[in-house]
């Protein structure tokens, strides 16, 4: 981890009508909790299911999470970022929150991009569609990758590649049930007819905010969030597909437009990194159905340890480092040690 120059990550907020359409929209639809959302989740993962995403990893994970069988089979939807009940300091269950982006074979209408809330005691989980809110009250899909997602209070921060970071506010996780008695027509977003449609998802969140990047050329591949600073920090970095020189980026918290500092990683395919005092820890890809790589980083030293075929974001819960594979029927959320 070199330091390098951290003006060019320079942001500056960008709100726009992106809260009032926020708040128009939580108008209309009554929000509630994540801890409710929990308590009535649709969906069941598997404890130490989908093993097929660990490869030739040796020792296995911690412990670790699959989907449901249509989640893992899915070929429209991949997960991307992760980050945990921890990161945010403000929730009071434990859970996971995953992001996904919609990849399908076209022509189909574009989908987004989703959140799933997932608790590791009950194994129940829930997915919600991030949208994007219009001040006359209408909302459609975000079309981005959502490569990393970092939880700081009640707001989600969202890696967008080019631009930097999309917000968005727990306060409003709105469920559509407190609006009609159905959840609209499945193939439709937006309200319209007066009725509220979200493709067939009953919780909806708003983009409230933004924070974009000042001078092009930064990418925003992953985001997480270190607890161990003061002020907290906001980690956001670049993944490079052949090129050792992708950089990281730490902001201080509450965010603000210049880093704290930056660095190159000296690593290529990184999808996601935190830091932990003087450690840094790097999530790196590979080829295929090869096996990834953790690269654990403290200052004078590198130590490359096994990790699970297509790992991506990385955050961290109850003393463990956390991360969540991308390829079908080998998606799970899975802890190794520190």
């Amino acid at each position: 981890m070199v330091p390098i120059d951290k003006t060019p990550f320079t942001l500056r907020r960008a709100t726009g009508t992106l809260a009032e359409g926020a708040a128009k929209l939580a108008s209309g639809i009554g929000a509630v909790s994540v801890e409710a959302v929990l308590a009535q989740a649709n969906r069941t993962g598997v404890r130490k299911g989908a093993s097929g995403a660990l490869g030739s990893m040796n020792p296995k994970p911690l412990d670790w999470y699959a989907f449901d069988a249509k989640d893992e089979d899915t070929t429209d939807w991949y997960p991307q970022g992760l980050t945990c009940g921890e990161e945010s300091g403000s929730v009071g269950v434990p859970v996971f929150v995953a992001t996904w982006y919609f990849k399908p074979e076209p022509p189909v209408v574009e989908r987004g991009i989703r959140v799933s809330f997932l608790s590791p005691r009950t194994l129940k989980y829930q997915h919600a569609l991030l949208v994007e809110a219009k001040p006359d009250g209408s909302y459609g899909a975000i079309n981005i990758h959502a490569g990393g997602v970092g939880w700081h209070g009640d707001l989600l921060y969202v890696a967008d590649t080019s631009k930097g970071l999309r917000v968005f506010d727990l306060k409003h996780l709105l469920d559509l049930r407190t609006a009609q008695n159905d959840l609209g027509d499945p193939k439709r977003i937006g309200r319209q007819g007066g009725k509220y449609h979200a493709f067939g998802y009953r919780y909806v969140i708003p983009q409230s905010d933004s924070w974009r990047v000042v001078t092009s050329g930064p990418t925003f591949s992953f985001v997480s969030i270190d607890r161990g600073t003061t002020p907290h920090t906001l980690i956001s970095g670049e993944y490079r597909e052949n090129d050792p020189n992708g950089r990281v980026a730490r902001w201080d918290l509450e965010l603000s437009g210049v880093p704290r500092d930056a660095y190159v990683m000296g690593q290529p395919k990184i999808q996601g990194a935190v830091s932990a005092g003087d450690t840094w820890y790097l999530s790196q890809a590979a080829d295929g159905n090869t096996n990834g790589k953790l690269h654990v980083s403290t200052p004078g030293k590198l130590v490359t340890r096994p990790y699970p075929i297509g790992p991506e974001d990385l955050t961290i819960q109850g003393g463990r480092l956390w991360s969540v594979t991308e390829f079908r029927n080998k998606r799970v959320i899975f802890a190794v040690s520190l």
